[in-house]
């Protein structure tokens, strides 16, 4: 029995290894060819297939010096502010995160136990949960994993994530984040987003209008039926001050 056990771990042990190994592979062949769909967008198509038959989809590689350099401060400034000095993972912005959302979840614990007493046939609040995640964190989960909130997920997302940053350099890392993230419903990429919006090509994006854009990226679906609303507009007037403070990897 205890032989059977040992060969088992260690069948799973060589199984890991093997896919740290496959994930390596992939990330090195990144440095010179760009993936032609993320784990994400694959998710995604099958959804849309799924719930309504048909897949509308825009998307369209650009190269680094294709992309305004204003989005790509507007990204930086909205998403990660120290995308040039940080490894990879920003422990203080997780920490701070993780302050939060504890908060958070202590105050729709006490409006829902507020609501069983004044109004139990209406839904529980649910607590509002926001990231800590870095660009590359956000890039190494689009990029291979699900979007489910496990330890083991996380877990892979931080070797991923090291991954990236070893082998790939912040350029080539803020060049595939910006060709392959989310930006609406079947919107991918800076080009598709850029056309989609405000009917220009990525590389003739205003300082505004990549505020506008960066500002989408953590709620893209919801943001995208209301672009112009008072709080994304207010959002990104912070933003484009900011950029201008902004240096590029």
């Amino acid at each position: 029995m205890l032989k059977q056990w040992m060969r088992l771990v260690l069948m799973l042990i060589v199984s890991i290894v093997c896919l740290q190994l496959f994930f390596a592979a992939r990330i090195a062949l990144m440095a010179v060819l760009p993936p032609e769909s993320t784990s994400f967008q694959r998710t995604e198509i099958l959804r849309l297939l799924r719930e309504k038959g048909s897949v509308v989809w825009a998307q369209r590689w650009m190269d680094g010096d294709q992309i305004s350099v204003n989005l790509k401060r507007a990204v930086i400034a909205s998403e990660d502010a120290g995308f040039n000095e940080h490894g990879g993972v920003d422990w203080e912005a997780m920490e701070k995160a993780w302050e939060r959302n504890q908060k958070e979840q202590e105050r729709a614990d006490k409006r829902a136990a507020r609501l069983a007493v004044t109004a139990p046939s209406k839904p529980p609040p649910v607590a509002k949960i926001v990231g800590g995640s870095t660009i590359t964190q956000q890039l190494a989960k689009n990029l291979f994993l699900s979007s489910e909130r496990t330890f083991v997920r996380k877990g892979q997302e931080f070797i991923l994530t090291y991954m990236l940053e070893a082998t790939l350099s912040k350029q080539r890392i803020l060049e595939l984040y910006l060709n392959h993230v989310e930006w609406g419903e079947g919107v991918f990429g800076a080009q598709a987003a850029a056309r989609r919006y405000f009917q220009v090509d990525a590389a003739r994006l205003s300082p505004q209008q990549a505020a506008n854009l960066a500002v989408m990226l953590p709620a893209p679906k919801r943001f995208e039926k209301r672009p112009r609303s008072p709080y994304l507009l207010s959002r990104a007037g912070t933003i484009e001050a900011r950029m201008g403070s902004v240096e590029l990897p």
